[in-house]
């Protein structure tokens, strides 16, 4: 799956993905609102908590390999492309 947007998700959980997009691409766009709304469907304190660590975790880490020019090794496309195959994806 590509765009979780098309995936029949429950409402906390896309929440939360809403919220991950949001942040990553304007990290001024958390804060308190963002939080109740987290609360509101039922997130904790410490599961925000611990999704935001994961955020950031995973954004810096694509910053870093980006700004040093880091190119996928050969093998995680192999790697795709047996995973693709396993849902049908690329399998006839």
């Amino acid at each position: 799956m590509e765009d979780y947007r098309q995936a029949d998700l429950d409402q906390p959980l896309r929440a939360l993905l809403d919220f991950a997009v949001q942040v990553t691409r304007d990290p001024r766009t958390g804060g308190e609102a963002a939080i109740v709304a987290l609360h509101g469907v039922g997130w904790s304190d410490a599961a925000i908590l611990e999704a935001v660590e994961v955020i950031g975790f995973f954004n810096y880490y694509n910053r870093l390999a980006d700004a040093l020019g880091v190119e996928p090794e050969p093998e995680w496309a192999a790697e795709d492309d047996d995973e693709g195959s396993e849902e049908g994806g690329n399998e006839p």
